[in-house]
C-alpha cells in the first residue's frame, strides 16, 4: 500500500471500532467506500494526492448539503453534515492561511506571466494542485480574480 493517508484511515477505522464511536466509524467507512469505488472504477491504487482530492470533494458536497438544509430549516440534518465534515477534515492537510494562499497565487501569476482575467485558467492550473484540500477553491478563485483585475 503506497498511501500513508489510506493506512491512517484504516488505523482510524480500527480505533473507532474499538472505542465504539459509531458516528465517526460510519463517516470513515463512507470515506473508505468512496476511495474503493474510485480504485475499482479506474483500476488504480490511489496515492495521497488523489485521496486528498476525494476528501476535499466530500467536504464540498457536505457544505452544499448544509446550505440546502439550512435554507429548508432542517437543523437536525445540517448538524449531521457538519459532524461529518469535522471527521473528514481530520484527514486533510492543515488549511493554508490567506497569506500563504496569496503567495502561491502571486508565484503562479509570475510563472505564467498572467496579466488579466483571460489568463485565469493558466494560473488556476498551477495553483490548484498546490491548494487542493487545503483551501476553498471558490475563495481562492475569487482572490485570483481580484489580483488579476488590479
Amino acid at each position: 500500500m503506497s498511501s500513508t493517508l489510506k493506512s491512517n484511515l484504516q488505523d482510524a477505522m480500527k480505533a473507532a471500532m474499538k472505542a465504539g464511536e459509531k458516528e465517526r466509524l460510519g463517516v470513515i467507512r463512507l470515506i473508505m467506500s468512496a476511495l474503493k469505488q474510485v480504485e475499482v472504477d479506474e483500476r488504480i491504487e490511489l496515492d495521497d494526492t488523489r485521496i486528498i482530492g476525494i476528501l476535499d470533494k466530500m467536504v464540498k458536497q457536505r457544505r452544499e448539503s448544509i446550505s440546502q438544509f439550512d435554507k429548508a430549516g432542517r437543523d437536525d440534518l445540517s448538524s449531521v453534515e457538519k459532524a461529518e465534515i469535522d471527521v473528514i477534515q481530520a484527514f486533510l492537510p492543515q488549511p493554508l492561511s490567506e497569506d500563504e494562499i496569496e503567495i502561491i497565487i502571486k508565484d503562479a501569476i509570475s510563472k505564467t506571466g498572467a496579466e488579466s482575467i483571460k489568463d485565469m485558467g493558466k494560473v488556476m492550473g498551477i495553483v490548484r494542485p498546490q491548494v487542493v484540500g487545503r483551501g476553498d477553491m471558490g475563495t481562492i478563485s475569487g482572490t485570483i480574480k481580484t489580483i488579476l483585475s488590479a
